[in-house]
């Protein structure tokens, strides 16, 4: 069973982008010190630990899809992250996580109430550095696409424990919450550019449909995973009452008994019921079907880089899109 995605096919993937990714790395660690010095210890230690780096590796790759990578294309790299970032505080208060990048998250450190204002005061630095852009375009992209996380954050919340939750209402969810980053990242490093139209349009497409599929990705590790290789608290999703698609497959496919019994489970304690409703899923077919519908997407997403030339930065991306189709077949 695999942990996480193949981090070596990442890293050779990123390559082709080494120095302005070690010129991001540089500038989010620099920005906790533009804070008040009360403040400035909180900032760093959200902002410290390094994950995957997907979406400023996703502005970084399109841009150099379409032309120079550029200072312009450093700075989106930060944003994007600045605003995931913020996201993960958030998430984790909601979630009640107390393991993110295996280090305590910050409300596990230092409460629900200072963790909420610090992972405001992310959103507002991110989008206060997005008005330094000579084009008003770029950070009206940029706020909307923070805008459509956020409402997709609600969304989810507000539809906790509903069992009327459809597949399209999940899609709708996670296009707003995971993919809008991913899309505003790699469509905003072709715009800076001056891209083509259909360039811009065909990054934004991928960024779309690898962000879906990640989501999905993160969505079967939280059932399927494990803390230890995964460096998070898992579980929270069911515990919290969140369907995600595995479940959502899993109680289409099954019959009238068999979905009974998995509502029933998801209703009472799930926290304490995961091990069951995990094995449950796996028998009615919902994380295989959850499986093939991630990895047609990361396809279709590779079916969009297709379309343009042809370069190291390009091949990344499809790298990196096959790193995960890969990974999700793993675990069939």
């Amino acid at each position: 069973m695999p942990k996480t995605i193949r981090a070596n096919d990442i890293f050779q993937a990123l390559q082709v982008i080494n120095q302005p990714l070690y010129s991001v790395e540089e500038r989010i660690r620099d920005q906790a010190r533009t804070f008040d010095p009360a403040v400035e210890g909180y900032v760093a230690y959200a902002i410290a630990s390094r994950g995957k780096r997907l979406r400023p590796a996703l502005a970084l790759l399109a841009g150099g899809c379409t032309g120079e990578i550029t200072s312009g294309h450093v700075d989106l790299a930060v944003i994007t992250e600045l605003i995931h970032l913020a996201t993960l505080v958030h998430d984790d208060i909601i979630d009640g996580a107390e393991i993110r990048r295996e280090l305590p998250t910050a409300n596990a450190k230092w409460g629900c109430a200072l963790s909420v204002l610090l992972g405001d005061v992310l959103f507002a630095h991110a989008l206060k550095l997005s008005t330094f852009f000579h084009d008003s375009e770029v950070s009206r992209h940029i706020a909307q696409a923070a805008s459509a996380v956020c409402q997709g954050e609600i969304i989810q919340t507000q539809r906790r424990f509903d069992l009327t939750l459809s597949v399209p209402d999940y899609f709708r969810i996670i296009e707003m919450k995971t993919a809008a980053l991913f899309a505003v990242a790699a469509e905003l490093g072709a715009f800076i550019n001056n891209a083509p139209q259909h360039a811009i349009s065909g990054l934004k497409t991928f960024g779309i449909k690898l962000g879906t599929a990640y989501q999905i990705y993160d969505d079967i590790i939280d059932i399927a995973g494990d803390e230890e290789s995964a460096g998070k608290s898992l579980g929270t999703d069911l515990a919290k009452g969140k369907l995600t698609l595995p479940i959502l497959d899993a109680l289409k496919l099954a019959n009238p008994r068999d979905r009974e019994h998995l509502r029933t489970l998801i209703l009472d304690n799930p926290g304490e019921n995961t091990r069951e409703v995990r094995s449950l899923v796996q028998k009615l077919g919902g994380m295989k079907s959850a499986i093939r519908t991630a990895s047609t997407l990361c396809r279709d997403g590779r079916r969009q880089l297709l379309l343009l030339e042809e370069n190291p930065h390009r091949e990344a991306l499809l790298q990196i899109a096959g790193s995960l189709e890969a990974t999700l077949q793993d675990f069939n």
